[in-house]
């Protein structure tokens, strides 16, 4: 093998070597985007839980509606309709909890302090 073989061979190498150090720098941006977003649904899941735990135990401690002898229509429609407000306070407790309420982005962790889009559906709805 003569030197300008062997100068071009080990150029060949350098640029699979330089290409394959570019392909590792995108599996590595990739790996940080993923890991970031398993850390942001993490967190959304441990609020989630803790959100229904909390439900759980505020539906054990309400009392059981006992069986009216005698149904008017007026308990039908309560029964029918919820309270008034109940899923305005749901929508307002899980936007202080720091998920978004808007159609924009419902359901998404809130990482940027208030949305202009939540609170404006919040003002409309109470």
């Amino acid at each position: 093998m003569n030197k300008q073989s062997m100068f071009h061979q080990l150029a060949l190498i350098e640029e699979k070597v330089g290409g394959l150090y570019q392909e590792i720098g995108q599996l590595k941006e990739g790996m940080i985007t993923l890991l970031e977003e398993n850390k942001n649904l993490l967190i959304e899941n441990q609020h989630l839980r803790e959100r229904l735990q909390q439900r759980e135990r505020e539906l054990e401690k309400r009392p059981k509606p006992k069986a009216a002898s005698g149904s008017s229509s007026r308990t039908k429609k309560e029964k029918t309709q919820p309270a008034v407000g109940e899923g305005y306070d749901n929508l307002a407790r899980l936007y202080q909890e720091g998920f978004h309420i808007c159609n924009v982005h419902y359901g998404s962790l809130r990482t940027d302090g208030d949305c202009l889009f939540c609170l404006s559906f919040l003002n409309k709805q109470g």
